[in-house]
């Protein structure tokens, strides 16, 4: 089976896995939070790993870059809703501080990847 350029980037893998977590997490929300939080924040998830995976089959540097940008942006957006989440009670203390570490690991190679891609 081919594996593609993009399936080979560990920060594509730990966005992957970090999506895993999110809906491994989320299932236990309130059922009234499906069509809320629960969907936001897995669509945030896929939407990193997603776009990390489009933006490698761009030709240009800068097409590469802006979506990792993209992906970036995904990745705050699922932190938000995940402190609310958090707050609201949802998400236990140790399950935030595990995706939240998750995140803030990703973060760091995202850029380092945009950073790269614009480099070159």
């Amino acid at each position: 089976m081919k594996e593609f350029s993009f399936e080979k980037l560990k920060v594509w893998q730990k966005s992957k896995d970090l999506s895993i977590n999110i809906y491994e997490v989320t299932a236990k929300f309130p059922n009234e939070e499906k069509f809320g939080l629960v969907s936001q924040l897995r669509r945030c998830a896929v939407s990193v790993a997603s776009n990390l995976a489009e933006g490698s089959g761009r030709h240009s540097n800068k097409d590469k870059a802006r979506f990792s940008e993209i992906a970036f942006g995904s990745l705050l957006e699922l932190l938000n809703q995940l402190i609310i989440s958090n707050d609201l009670y949802f998400v236990t203390d140790q399950d935030y501080k595990t995706l939240r570490n998750q995140i803030e690991e990703i973060s760091r190679m995202i850029n380092a990847l945009r950073k790269s891609q614009l480099n070159q």
